[in-house]
């Protein structure tokens, strides 16, 4: 009997699908928005279908982007509170339970709401708290895009600038936000539309190779091997392009080759394996000719990262984020 009681015990509390509907209406009144927010955030991963009630009830999509939308004003010049950023992130955080629903995704993509997000991306400059929460949890909703590998998603992200976001805040942004963009340029890779489009030009090829050997740099100095994980899949995901291997053999950062990442990686065998993949694909080094196949007397060469500042800044949306990633 106590065995049975304790089980009993020990079972989550059932989800009232009333209380959600509540909530759900409740978005669509400015008064009792906030609160509705809070909670309905606090259930996304509770209920299973809270996506589709959320997309096919009158006025919520809109309530959401409208709650997107109130905090540009704070964006120039950088006057974002703390308040503004919970609420907001709020939001998003219900816009990435719809972006994440099979049922939706396409009708998330339909409506180019990720659009709404592109002005939280460019604030990089800005270093507070409630802006790095607004950037994670923006990178958030565009990473459950990508994680779904699905074709539709990779074509809508190439026709928008989210590779350039991407790569300025792997540039400049925390070790978070670095970490989710690089996996989510990652993702783009991994696509062979992406891979196709990024080593389409020089130009394209350069600047992600500039950055990516930009946080090779940072991160022989300040050692993570979450985000080393996605810069080397970057890397290694490059080499399967002929022109972008080629080029790669001139400029693959010496720490990449060395044993500069030893004691980082000594824990991570999936990680070694792909470095080791990569040093194999780019033999030998010296080989060829700079700049063959790149295009317009292309020097690969030249592709030296210049130093940029980091920051770190812990999120409360931390946990999920990264658990998205993995």
């Amino acid at each position: 009997m106590s065995s049975s009681g304790s089980n009993t015990q020990q079972q989550p509390k059932p989800i009232e699908l009333d209380k959600i509907y509540q909530w759900i209406n409740e978005l669509c009144m400015p008064s009792t928005r906030e609160n509705a927010l809070l909670e309905l955030s606090r259930q996304r991963e509770s209920v299973q279908d809270l996506a589709p009630m959320l997309w096919h009830s009158f006025g919520s999509i809109a309530a959401l982007l409208q709650e997107v939308i109130s905090v540009y004003p704070a964006i120039n010049p950088p006057t974002l509170t703390a308040h503004q950023s919970n609420r907001v992130c709020n939001s998003l955080a219900l816009l990435q339970c719809v972006a994440s629903h099979p049922e939706t995704r396409s009708l998330f993509l339909q409506a180019h709401i990720p659009i709404f997000l592109y002005p939280f991306l460019h604030t990089t400059l800005s270093k507070t708290r409630p802006f790095e929460y607004l950037r994670l949890t923006s990178l958030g909703v565009i990473g459950a895009l990508v994680k779904t590998d699905e074709q539709d998603v990779i074509t809508f992200l190439l026709s928008t600038e989210i590779i350039p976001l991407c790569l300025k805040i792997m540039e400049q942004g925390s070790e978070l936000s670095k970490t989710v963009a690089t996996f989510i340029l990652q993702k783009i890779l991994t696509d062979d539309t992406g891979l196709a489009y990024i080593c389409q030009t020089y130009e394209r090829f350069s600047h992600v190779a500039k950055v990516l050997g930009l946080m090779v740099i940072n991160l022989s100095k300040e050692p993570s091997s979450r985000l080393l994980k996605h810069v080397v899949r970057c890397y290694l995901r490059l080499s399967d392009n002929s022109r972008a291997k080629e080029a790669l053999k001139s400029c693959l950062p010496d720490q990449l080759r060395d044993a500069t990442f030893a004691e980082c990686l000594k824990d991570d065998a999936s990680t070694k394996k792909w470095l080791t993949q990569l040093i194999k694909n780019l033999e030998p080094f010296n080989q060829i000719n700079p700049g063959q196949n790149m295009g317009i007397g292309a020097n690969p060469m030249q592709l030296q990262p210049a130093i940029s500042p980091s920051t770190n800044v812990l999120s409360q949306f931390t946990d999920q984020t990264f658990n998205m990633i993995k």
